[in-house]
């Protein structure tokens, strides 16, 4: 592990509402969402007033009567978010994109071209400003962990330098919900055992952790409070999964409102895995419920899968027992469905039709082919004429509260 903190986590600071209020001067110092049903960003004025993404425009609208909805540029966002990573890029080939806003960086090489550590962020804030006209934060750190943490106590458009040698003393003194893979969840379950701080974790003992949260994330949260994180920049990273999600308002849990949902987010998640050509073997879904509780459940198959109709049976099967098993849920607010175990070279085995139960479900089965090949007639259609010249009947009932060019930005594993 390295000695000095040469890692930086570069992040661009409420994006989404940042490029909007580039592109339009007057949105400026505005309390501002993207989005309309559902918000996707917002700006730092409307936070202030508790609007978050991912909540809905009604209770955004309640929250902040002022806030002004706008659609969304989403090629600019790519545009401007490249443009980003590519600075930081110019300072050193060790670079890596987590997301469409945000990278890490590791410039202990580069320091007798650019200067410390700290000079090479505040030159990359600095092109950032001048070159973008977007604010970035930047933390520097020994480790990514805690350069991750940095980036967020520096935010809005700051920059935070932890020395090693008081590091544990920043560390220590935050709160926990700014470790990497602390959510909601995880936070209350800490909370109901007096754990707030991440000095706090840090004292309390392994095996705590273990009874209340697993012994794996058990095991990682204690050695991250205690700084331990050993993972290297990864300039090339490859996915191990592939997700989509959608938040559909308050529905009723039953098949003829779930399934148009859970087709197409299939539909975008087959189309992804077949366009790299990496099928994948563990189907999981999640169900979020109107008081916002939610449940997963997933299978992994025989054989890996990138077939739309076929991943969205699976995941049809998965919900229906996610219901079975919570009768008294009614409403569901969110589906989300994912596939890992991805396959990096794959070949389709052809199979007998033996009559298995699951024949419809296997890819190399008469039906499974067939669906398959329907898969790459529409992918080659959509490659030659866009995304809406074709697709499945019951999809286009869907509701778009989450503009698709969105989740493209958003869902980035692939």
């Amino acid at each position: 592990m390295a000695t000095t903190a040469t890692i930086l986590h570069a992040d661009l600071d409420a994006f989404y509402a940042s490029v909007e209020q580039l592109l339009d001067p007057g949105l400026r110092g505005k309390p501002i969402a993207v989005g309309g049903g559902v918000v996707l960003a917002a700006s730092y004025e409307a936070r202030a007033f508790g609007v978050r993404g991912g909540m809905p425009g009604r209770q955004a609208r309640e929250l902040c009567p002022q806030i002004i909805f706008v659609s969304g540029h989403f090629r600019e966002y790519q545009r401007l978010g490249d443009a980003a990573i590519k600075v930081v890029g110019d300072f050193t080939p060790l670079v890596e994109r987590i997301s469409i806003d945000e990278a890490f960086a590791d410039v202990a090489g580069c320091t007798n071209l650019f200067g410390s550590p700290a000079e090479i962020a505040v030159a990359i804030r600095r092109r950032v400003r001048a070159e973008l006209g977007i604010p970035i934060s930047v933390g520097v750190a020994r480790t990514k962990h805690l350069a991750k943490i940095a980036s967020q106590v520096a935010k809005p458009d700051g920059l935070m330098v932890v020395d090693p040698d008081t590091e544990l003393d920043f560390l220590h003194r935050l709160p926990v919900e700014l470790m990497w893979g602390v959510g909601p969840v995880t936070k209350a379950r800490l909370a109901e055992i007096g754990v707030l701080t991440i000095g706090q974790l840090a004292k309390t003992p392994e095996w705590s952790l273990d009874r209340l949260l697993g012994p794996a994330a058990g095991e990682k949260l204690a050695a991250l409070a205690w700084n331990s994180d050993p993972r290297e920049i990864k300039t090339r990273r490859r996915a191990r999964s592939a997700g989509a999600q959608s938040a559909i308002g308050k529905k009723p849990a039953v098949e003829q409102a779930f399934r148009p949902t859970l087709l197409h987010l299939a539909d975008r998640i087959g189309t992804r895995l077949r366009a790299k050509s990496r099928p994948g073997r563990t189907v999981t879904v999640r169900v979020r419920f109107a008081d916002l509780n939610s449940a997963t459940r997933s299978v992994t198959l025989d054989a890996p899968i990138s077939a739309t109709v076929i991943l969205a049976e699976i995941a049809g099967d998965l919900v229906r027992a996610v219901l079975a098993e919570h009768p008294d849920e009614k409403t569901i607010s969110l589906l989300a469905i994912s596939v890992s175990h991805l396959e990096e070279h794959w070949d389709l085995e052809l199979e007998l039709p033996l009559g298995l139960e699951d024949e419809r479900h296997r890819p190399g089965s008469r039906i499974g082919l067939a669906r398959w090949a329907a898969d790459r007639a529409v992918d080659k259609i959509r490659d030659r004429f866009g995304w809406d010249a074709i697709g499945y009947g019951s999809v286009a009932l869907v509701s778009r509260s989450v503009p698709d060019e969105f989740r493209e930005l958003a869902e980035k594993e692939l």
